[in-house]
């Protein structure tokens, strides 16, 4: 029942994604506007790290004792996962009964997947009880789906790159501009660290609304410690454990959420706040180790996945691998989707690796054919690149090496690992 409806709204539109809030807005409306009856509502945008910095916050406002809904994208094994409704999944049938509900209003007008779907987690918000809604965008942030709310509790801006050129413009500033479109004047805002173009435009947009941003390198920054972290923002001085996600982007991640959660007043983080919160961050498909379970069973021992697949995702793994490449040979196993670009992914990647198995990932919209990912592997320098059927053909190949190997590029490809392995997967 589920997947019926799914199928029907994913061809009320001829396209997959076309940016514009006219549809959503009518939509909206129809459905009585769930988006003006929610509890306060912390919204963010960006390139990489926006679900991560959406699942600490949850798990900040949950550790605070707080009621959390949350909206993210994509999911990796249940469409489910995309709507936390008071902290809970929902079951199949009562997300299916929410989505056909949706369908019924919107009465067969022309209307993107995304924002059907965005609209019934909207309604589902609006009738359940929480304290916090935690959205993320899509895709920009501008004209994304989500960005519907007259004014959220705070805004939150996560690492900015170069990916989507295709609707979201070729420049980091055009990016940049995009996804501070759902900065609202007098909303506070917390920025990460960005690059310079990116940076000026989030600030120009800022000062136009007059949204008081925090930026971060500017107005709040981070350290590492030897135990963990260190938060500096505008009335706070914290110390935090490291978060249970591995690597350094991830602590900045972390930090970024710290300092969202204060700027936006809800909840205040203290040292027993986030000492509960950081090891309880619950984020499959990020440098995930699956030790147990059907795939693991394939290679004889544990693996890592990875969801990144763009050139900053590559760059913030990059320092975790050069850590595993001084331990013994590492090896990807790499399945991408055609709008990415594995050149760029690779050429921050492969001083690492010893030896890349190409796949196809054949729940991917448009999946790229393996050859072209091993031939940009090899371009990238990869001394040993073979191309195989499938990651579970690649997985048993690699099973005789004394390797660690990582699967990673899409999203798609560690949701079918999880699938598969069930042992690790979103439950």
């Amino acid at each position: 029942m589920l997947d019926a409806v799914l199928d029907r709204l994913a061809r009320l539109h001829p396209k997959v994604i076309d940016l514009s809030l006219d549809r959503m807005t009518r939509l909206l409306a129809d459905l009585g506007d769930p988006q003006d009856r929610l509890p306060p509502v912390i919204h963010v945008a960006g390139t990489n790290g926006k679900g991560s910095v959406v699942a600490t916050l949850r798990a900040l406002a949950e550790a605070a004792g707080m009621t959390v809904h949350a909206y993210t994208s994509p999911h990796l094994v249940r469409f489910a996962e995309r709507i936390r409704i008071s902290g809970r999944l929902p079951e199949d049938g009562a997300l299916a009964a929410l989505l056909e509900e949706v369908e019924a209003i919107n009465a067969g007008r022309p209307i993107t997947f995304f924002e059907a779907t965005t609209a019934a987690a909207l309604l589902a918000f609006a009738r359940h009880p929480a304290d916090l809604c935690l959205l993320e965008v899509g895709l920009g942030g501008r004209l994304d789906a989500t960005n519907v709310v007259a004014r959220p509790a705070a805004c939150v801006l996560a690492a900015i790159g170069l990916d989507h050129q295709d609707y979201l413009g070729d420049t980091l500033a055009e990016i940049a501009a995009e996804k501070a479109g759902i900065l609202r004047a007098g909303v506070p805002a917390a920025s990460a660290a960005q690059p310079e173009a990116a940076a000026a435009a989030i600030l120009a947009r800022a000062r136009l609304l007059g949204a008081p941003l925090w930026l971060g390198g500017e107005d709040w920054r981070y350290a590492e410690t030897a135990d963990g972290f260190r938060v500096e923002a505008p009335g706070l001085i914290l110390d935090a454990p490291r978060p249970v996600l591995p690597g350094p982007h991830q602590i900045a991640n972390a930090a970024l959420a710290i300092a969202a959660l204060h700027a936006s007043g809800l909840v205040r983080p203290t040292p027993e706040l986030v000492a509960r919160a950081l090891p309880a961050i619950d984020w499959p498909g990020r440098l995930q180790r699956l030790d147990a379970g059907a795939a693991v069973g394939m290679l004889g021992r544990p693996f890592w996945l990875d969801g990144g697949h763009n050139p900053s995702a590559g760059e913030a793994i990059a320092p975790v691998l050069a850590a595993w490449a001084k331990e013994g040979p590492l090896e990807l196993i790499l399945g991408m989707q055609t709008t990415k670009d594995p050149a760029g992914y690779l050429a921050a990647v492969a001083p690492h690796l010893a030896r890349v198995a190409a796949v196809p990932v054949p729940t991917a919209p448009a999946p790229f054919d393996p050859e072209i990912l091993a031939d940009a592997a090899r371009a990238a320098g990869v001394a040993e690149v073979a191309v195989r059927r499938s990651w579970t053909e690649a997985l048993e190949a690699a099973r005789s090496r004394r390797t660690r190997v990582l699967v990673a590029g899409s999203l798609y490809l560690v949701g079918e690992v999880l699938a598969e392995n069930r042992i690790g997967a979103p439950i």
